[in-house]
This record gives structure tokens, C-alpha cells and sequence, in this order.
């Protein structure tokens, strides 16, 4: 429709509105971020958006989403769909694509297929380390972002030019907390995705991007960047001199067996993973109850199922018999 980039042409300038016309952003993740970081882009007219997740909408979810209804949570709508739709009533002149699908490394490369670049809204570092692997070893731009109560952080990684996500995990804040065990409030959310889609703007129209770690606690008013452009490790096995990218591969995924007779699922992470338990404990107070802690397991109970946790990362989720959901619980508790 006529004029309807005019006041964004007059920064950009033709040509880069131009370019983002022509590009093809995925979104990793339908929730808070990913639905505010959905509509920006859709708005701007960035021509080809796809949208992935594997969750439904619920009503704890309108407080932050922006994207979703009442009605959607009454109909329990997968977010992709629900999603999909919305953007289609906002700019009818895109693509959306909408891919209902619990992202690994085993399915990444697939979904990544003529993608421009990459917009991180997950919930869990195992998905993140697989699209970070993808990212890098097909040379696809991925801009992280990860909030929770009041503090955010975003950070671009570039392949070749600036470190990556596996670089950059002993700088990162230790995991731990997540949406479900200490909340979220909904301005964190619209910096961080403000951030992220900022950079996906800038990239798209050919802008070099700072390669700068910057995060913010919007409650307490503070604000910190670390540029990381010296932290790149060139032993990383994701984007080091002898990469393997080993996110990508079956052994390093999470691995869910069946426990006969219990209607419970056992989860074993794909890598060594040691899990400061008094810490988790004293998170998940007032989230989760009947806590039991002793010096080889933690127990609790999370709406209508017991889980237990174990300091090698393993857990075992009773109430359900299927692995997805026993993983989706999982990084509701332990992002």
C-alpha cells in the first residue's frame, strides 16, 4: 500500500527498505520476545518471517505476549498459528510462515534453509546452542536474547567475525531462574526485543553490528555493556579452528526415557551438567512446593506434577508419559 514505509524510508532510505523487503527472518520462539519481536518486523515490512515453536497459547501468557487473545487461550491455539494469523491482519503484503516444532540440532538445519538472519526468543539454552551450531557452521547471522523478572540481555553473533554463543557461556548469567520461577514483567521484555530487532534492522541493511553484550535491570534502573569481541576461544568446538559443532549431533541432545509403570519420564542431558542445587532451591521458593533438599537430589512439586532433580543435570518428571512434555517442564523449572 502506498506510503506505507514513508516515515521509516525517510531513515532507512529506499534502497534499505528494499532490503528488507527481500529478506527472511526466523524466529526462534513465539513467546514474550518472539511475539514482540514478530510484530516489529512484520510492521517494518521485512518481507518473509518465519515463526517456530512448539507450545500453545495459555492465559498466563497475555500479561507479556503481545500477540495472542483471550480467544486464543480459550482455543489453546498453537502460538505459531495464533501468531501467524495476528501478523497476517497487521501487514497482509509479507510472508508468514508458521512451523509448529520442538527445535534441536537434529531438525535446525532444515528450518534454516535461505534464511537472512536469526532472532533468538527460546526458552532454553540446549535450543540455543543448537541454532548457535547451526548459525555458525552456515554462516547465518543470530541475535540472542533471554529475559526474566526485571533483567534482560541481547548480544549479535556474527560467524566469522565475532565470538559465538559456546564462547560466551562463562561470561553469561549462570542459569537457574526462568519465567516460571521468579516471573517476568512486560517492559524487560519490549527493551530486549527493541534491542534484538534494532539489530536485525541494522544487519539487513547493511550496517556493521557492536559486537557488545548489552544488558539491563529496567526495576533497578541499571544498565552494563561488555564488548566481547576478545573473548572469541579458538578452541570453541562451535566456531573454533577445529569446529565439530557438536550441538548438532544425537548424543548431545536430551534424552528422555520411559520409566515402565510410573507415568513418569526421565531426562538426561546430552552433556555433563552440574546443577548448584541449594541455589535452585532458594529460586524456586514460592514458585514450586513441597520442596525436599538433601545433598544428592532436590524434589518439588510444579502444578500437578513431582519432579525430582538430581546435581548431574538428570531429572525425573512425574505425571506425564510423553517426552515433550516432560522437556517443557523441565525448562520451565531449569532454563
Amino acid at each position: 500500500m502506498k506510503g506505507r514505509y514513508a516515515k521509516q524510508e525517510l531513515f532507512l532510505g529506499k534502497e534499505g527498505q528494499s532490503r528488507l523487503q527481500h529478506a527472511h527472518a526466523i524466529i526462534i520462539g513465539a513467546g514474550a520476545l518472539g511475539s514482540a519481536s514478530a510484530e516489529m518486523l512484520a510492521r517494518a515490512g521485512v518481507g518473509n518471517i518465519t515463526i517456530v515453536d512448539r507450545d500453545y497459547v495459555e492465559w498466563s501468557n497475555l500479561q507479556r505476549q503481545q500477540l495472542y487473545s483471550e480467544e486464543d487461550a480459550k482455543k489453546k491455539l498453537p502460538k505459531a498459528i495464533a501468531a501467524k494469523t495476528r501478523l497476517e491482519q497487521l501487514n497482509s503484503e509479507i510472508k508468514i510462515n508458521s512451523i509448529i516444532a520442538d527445535i534441536n540440532g537434529l531438525n535446525i538445519e532444515e528450518l534454516l534453509k535461505d534464511i537472512s538472519v536469526i532472532i533468538d526468543a527460546t526458552d532454553n539454552f540446549e535450543t540455543r546452542l543448537a541454532v548457535n551450531d547451526a548459525a555458525v557452521k552456515h554462516n547465518i547471522p543470530f541475535i540472542f536474547g533471554a529475559c526474566v523478572a526485571s533483567y534482560g540481555l541481547t548480544f549479535p553473533i556474527i560467524p566469522e567475525k565475532t565470538p559465538c554463543l559456546h564462547c560466551l557461556l562463562n561470561h553469561l548469567p549462570a542459569e537457574g531462574m526462568t519465567c516460571d520461577t521468579v516471573g517476568v514483567i512486560s517492559p524487560i521484555v519490549q527493551i530486549i526485543a527493541a534491542f534484538q530487532v534494532t539489530n536485525v534492522l541494522q544487519l539487513l541493511t547493511g550496517q556493521e553490528l557492536l559486537p557488545i553484550i548489552q544488558s539491563f535491570d529496567i526495576w533497578k534502573n541499571e544498565k552494563a555493556e561488555i564488548n566481547i569481541q576478545g573473548l572469541k576461544n579458538n578452541d570453541c568446538p562451535t566456531c573454533g579452528e577445529q569446529a565439530t559443532f557438536p550441538y548438532l549431533s544425537f548424543e548431545n541432545q536430551t534424552k528422555a526415557d520411559v520409566l515402565c509403570g510410573r507415568d513418569a519420564i526421565q531426562l538426561r542431558p546430552g552433556t555433563s551438567r552440574l546443577i548448584q542445587l541449594e541455589s535452585l532451591s532458594e529460586h524456586l521458593k514460592g514458585s514450586v512446593s513441597h520442596i525436599v533438599l538433601n545433598p544428592y537430589l532436590l524434589s518439588c512439586s510444579f502444578e500437578e506434577y513431582r519432579i525430582v532433580l538430581f546435581k548431574d543435570g538428570r531429572a525425573i518428571i512425574h505425571g506425564t508419559n510423553e517426552p515433550s512434555k516432560a522437556r517443557a517442564i523441565y525448562n520451565r523449572i531449569i532454563q
